[in-house]
């Protein structure tokens, strides 16, 4: 029994009750380290709770790494994805069934920095005109993977960490009056 115990503490780097990123899921807590026989084999599994999403997936401990799973990103990490939502959105002159599954594969890469490029580039101000409803859905999907770690790294709640988002997201270009004044410049300069 003691050894049971002691084999449930930590596999390939992670422990259980630490907080993980799966790519396709986002963050979630590994509850627990437990074996399985699967047709004859015996498998060791990471069984992780995403609470949010009320669902328990199993991983089994040897493919973890190989399929992206992740400890959560340093503070370092967090604060550059901050300044990345700060800078001027890049928008792919291609058509938006092209640039959505790049969106959506960048949200499900469950690399921070990617995920905030899609809040970056998909992010509207009250001024800007409106989203149509898949960019909306990918605009929050993204906000909502980076408020999640976000909250998780800081230890704060997820509304605390859609706040500071959209407090740096404000700090970029073209955001109200400032955009105004940047189309009279281009018009000047043409």
């Amino acid at each position: 029994m003691a050894n049971q115990q002691k084999k449930s503490a930590q596999r390939q780097g992670f422990k259980t009750g630490e907080y993980i990123v799966y790519p396709a899921h986002g963050v979630g807590q590994i509850v627990t380290i437990e074996d399985q026989e699967v047709a004859g084999h015996k498998l060791e599994l990471f069984v992780i709770d995403f609470q949010k999403d009320k669902m328990r997936l199993k991983v089994p401990v040897a493919k973890a790494t190989t399929i992206g799973m992740r400890k959560l990103s340093e503070t370092d990490y967090v604060d550059r994805a901050l300044k990345v939502v700060q800078g001027r959105a890049r928008v792919k002159r291609t058509m938006w069934s092209r640039r959505a599954q790049e969106y959506d594969a960048k949200i499900n890469s469950g690399d921070l920095i990617s995920i905030s490029e899609v809040v970056r580039d998909l992010y509207r101000a009250e001024n800007q005109p409106e989203q149509s409803y898949s960019e909306r859905q990918l605009y929050e999907a993204a906000l909502d993977r980076m408020a999640r770690e976000i909250a998780a790294v800081n230890r704060v709640s997820e509304t605390e960490a859609v706040r500071l988002i959209e407090v740096n997201l404000a700090k970029g270009p073209r955001r109200g009056a400032k955009a105004d004044n940047e189309e009279t410049e281009k018009e000047e300069a043409a």
